[in-house]
């Protein structure tokens, strides 16, 4: 079964950038359509961004509409999350999974993975 690791989360000030990183592996992630997820201190896992099998198209939620980027490579069994203009609000433990739906994140079906800590300092 395919298996997710994430990572690149870190403690930033507000206003840098992080990449975040999904790699798979137990399995090849080119058919399935991805969603990232966050869960922030005492809230519920929420959507906020999905992209397709060949990365052609790409969703965000309007919380990170503008400042965060979606990308895959296939071949290297990874998809990232660019985020830029990071704000207090973003800070939150970063998921990734394969989705039935990358505009809308639902029917995650992979085992979540252990979450990459992103924290954002004002």
């Amino acid at each position: 079964q395919v298996q997710l690791v994430e990572s690149g989360g870190r403690l930033v000030q507000a206003g840098e950038s992080l990449r975040l990183s999904c790699a798979a592996s137990g399995g090849s992630i080119s058919s399935y359509t991805f969603g990232w997820f966050r869960q922030g201190p005492g809230k519920e896992r929420e959507f906020v961004a999905g992209i397709e099998r060949t990365g052609g198209w790409t969703y965000y939620a309007d919380s990170v509409q503008g400042r965060f980027t979606a990308s895959r490579d296939n071949a290297k069994n990874t998809v990232y999350l660019q985020m830029n203009r990071l704000k207090p609000e973003d800070t939150a433990v970063y998921y990734c999974n394969a989705v039935s739906n990358y505009a809308t994140g639902s029917g995650p079906f992979l085992p979540w993975g252990q979450g990459t800590q992103v924290t954002v300092s004002s």
